[in-house]
């Protein structure tokens, strides 16, 4: 349970470091590989580093080193892929292992307690730094996600990974796929989820190792791996942009990106407003929501992302062109040209299913500078993510001169071929700052319940651009790993554009952070006492969807204090402790 007071909402100041460290990984690793094999089912797994010296700067305006020292695990014989799920927020997180045995997989269950949560295996890196006189200056444990950063250690390896681009960071993640490619290598740095050390400028030597019952589980060689480590001071004093531009992510392609970018100036991070570092070869993540919300852990290399962006070669795990994770179709990721013609059908074929994430990110606030002064606002985060089988598509048609689009969802068959389409509204252009987008109506509605659960408040925001912020359940049947449109530059359109196409892919979410236009409750004459914010998907049931009874999400809350001063206390949600 947590309690927050009134605050203006604030943009986290999250900044980082520079590595010179190897982006690509080679077969000319440091580190040998295990003297013993694994498992006949399992993977062959090695702890190796990709460079024998790295050099990390110490920025005198931050609170320290993020120790990206370019170690990396590899994977020979099979993947090693895990599936990390909860069968609802009442029930922990639980692992198991994709096996093989005689070509096919099969689960092997984890032992309980392996993992607590969606961000990696916790303690999975034993980190030890020593100074040139051989006494220990930083000894710590750190989560290690399997999809890091990552790269090929052989040529025949696989094109690209079939597996995800990161860790879930939303409290309400409910199953995920983590894994390392047949012949590939994920960097074992923690990325947003560790913390900087205090390391003054100097020599040091950094050993790796990989943390015993992780050895013992999977069958890994006890070898650390070893890296001398320079660490050089700087200061911002020379220019804070040339120094933003550093430490936002190794350079401008590792920047973490706004939701908004790509739709103007106006809409480009400042340095301010960045996400935390992220590892070497990390292009941009996603699960950044619709606002800046803290980075993702580190993704794949910024050229291996824009290789299956273009879905080129993708061949990986029986993939034929036009699939992303070896079980589905992908549907045309641009607008049809024109309207659609004949007579709109809804066939009987497989369609999404939306559901509401319950509330987060909440918090007391004035409402910022677009709010009307002396008023006390409830805001909130949301998310409505689609369990599938089948992508939600909305494309938007605009006729010359008039100010809305005329939207309409389409249906594919299990090949990925168009067999129908109905109206479902109309899209409407958002120029308020935050927005600049086209929004697709009635895609979901924000109630603020009393405690007998009768509406008290309803927010004014009831349009939405749909993105693929965060992946909420990869373990669900056709969910796609390597959603396409994952911030709204490539989602929204443009105030000129002429059609718009809005997909929410199977297993992904789309987040509203607290901080935008909207996303709060005017809560200024409301009595103190218990409340439920009310996340609608669907509200007018305008989408057609495998299932409309599990389309609200409820989330308690307990108001307090003054006019100008109030709380609020957030009890958990089941298991759920986060506000």
């Amino acid at each position: 349970m947590s309690t927050t007071r009134t605050n203006r909402l604030r943009r986290p100041m999250l900044v980082g470091t520079t590595a010179v460290a190897a982006v690509a990984v080679t077969a000319g690793f440091m580190a040998a590989a295990p003297d013993r094999a694994t498992a006949a089912t399992g993977p062959k797994l090695s702890l190796v580093a990709a460079t024998g010296s790295v050099t990390l700067t110490s920025w005198k305006e931050e609170p320290g080193v993020y120790l990206d020292l370019g170690t990396y695990l590899t994977a020979e014989g099979t993947p090693l892929e895990l599936k990390v799920t909860r069968k609802s927020y009442k029930d922990p997180v639980s692992i198991t292992q994709t096996v093989f045995e005689g070509g096919k997989s099969k689960a092997k269950t984890l032992p309980v307690g392996t993992v607590k949560d969606f961000s990696g295996l916790p303690g999975f890196a034993e980190i030890t730094v020593t100074d040139k006189n051989g006494k220990v200056v930083v000894s710590r444990a750190e989560s290690f996600c399997p999809n890091n950063a990552s790269g090929r250690i052989r040529p025949d390896a696989p094109a690209t990974s079939k597996y995800p681009e990161s860790c879930p960071t939303n409290a309400f993640t409910l199953g995920s796929v983590w894994g390392v490619e047949k012949g590939w290598a994920a960097n074992t740095y923690g990325g947003s989820y560790t913390q900087p050390v205090k390391l003054a400028a100097g020599s040091y030597t950094a050993k790796v190792r990989v943390a015993k019952k992780y050895r013992d589980l999977f069958g890994i060689a006890d070898k650390p791996a070893s890296v001398k480590l320079t660490v050089e001071e700087r200061s911002w004093e020379n220019g804070r942009s040339a120094a933003a531009a550093e430490h936002a992510g190794h350079g401008a392609a590792h920047q973490a990106p706004s939701a908004h970018a790509g739709h103007g100036a106006g809409h480009t991070p400042s340095p301010a407003q960045a996400g935390a570092p992220q590892t070497s070869g990390a292009g941009p993540s996603y699960n950044v929501g619709h606002g800046p919300l803290k980075a993702a852990p580190p993704a794949l290399p910024w050229a291996l992302k824009v290789r299956q962006a273009g879905r080129a070669g993708f061949q990986a795990a029986g993939d034929t062109p036009g699939q992303t994770d070896g079980s589905r179709k992908a549907s045309a990721l641009t607008p049809r040209a024109a309207r659609p013609t004949g007579t709109p059908s809804v066939p009987n074929v497989p369609k999404p299913d939306l559901r509401s994430l319950p509330a987060y990110g909440i918090t007391i606030s004035d409402g910022g500078p677009q709010a009307a002064p002396g008023k006390d606002y409830l805001a909130f985060s949301a998310n409505v993510w689609n369990a599938g089988p089948a992508q939600l598509v909305v494309d938007g048609f605009r006729s010359p001169g008039k100010a809305k689009m005329d939207a309409y969802q389409y249906f594919y068959d299990a090949k990925g071929k168009q067999v129908g389409y109905t109206p479902t509204g109309t899209m409407e252009w958002d120029p308020r700052p935050g927005h600049v987008h086209w929004h697709f109506t009635d895609f979901a509605s924000y109630r603020l319940l009393k405690a007998d659960q009768k509406e008290a408040v309803r927010s004014g925001k009831e349009a939405f651009c749909l993105a693929n912020t965060d992946a909420v359940d990869y373990t669900v049947k056709n969910a796609n790993w390597h959603p396409f449109n994952t911030d709204l530059s490539t989602a929204c359109g443009q105030e000129n554009s002429i059609s718009v196409r809005e997909v929410l892919d199977v297993g992904s979410g789309d987040t509203y952070t607290q901080d935008l236009p909207g996303q709060s409750f005017d809560i200024t004459d409301l009595p103190n006492g218990t409340y439920y914010i009310q996340v609608l998907a669907n509200p007018a049931k305008r989408l057609k969807e495998t299932n409309l009874d599990n389309n609200s999400a409820l989330r308690k809350v307990v108001l307090g204090g003054a006019p100008g001063r109030r709380t609020v206390t957030v009890p958990a949600h089941d298991l759920v402790n986060a506000n």
